[in-house]
């Protein structure tokens, strides 16, 4: 492995091999997406620039984007301090994110009781 990349050895990996992924725009910090990543789409994400993530329900490689054009050029990458989860800072192209054909995938607002408002 590339010496540069050594930081991915730190990572936590859940029993399953996967971390997940946080994808944040660069340019106004909306969170648009959580997914996984293993550390094959890690070093994918790394060699081409845009966002690969690990599909549970697929168990493969998945290109953001691929097949809908609506790929993620990652700008930064950062890991929280456990090391357990990463955050991706992405320019979103198409500003689709979720495959609900929305900009964010979250969209379900809560309603919180008063005593917390």
């Amino acid at each position: 492995m590339d010496q540069k990349y050594l930081w991915i050895e730190a990572l936590k990996f859940n029993n399953k091999g996967l971390i997940p992924a946080i994808a944040q725009d660069d340019r106004d910090g909306t969170i648009l997406m959580m997914a996984w990543m293993n550390k094959e789409s890690i070093e994918q994400t790394l060699a081409t620039g845009e966002a690969h993530y690990w599909s549970r329900s697929r168990s493969e490689l998945w290109h953001k984007g691929a097949t809908s054009g609506h790929i993620q050029k990652v700008k930064q990458i950062f890991y929280d301090c456990d090391a357990d989860t990463i955050l991706l800072k992405i320019e979103q192209i198409g500003e689709i994110a979720c495959h609900t054909g929305v900009r964010s995938c979250f969209f379900n607002s809560v309603s919180l009781p008063i005593f917390m408002l």
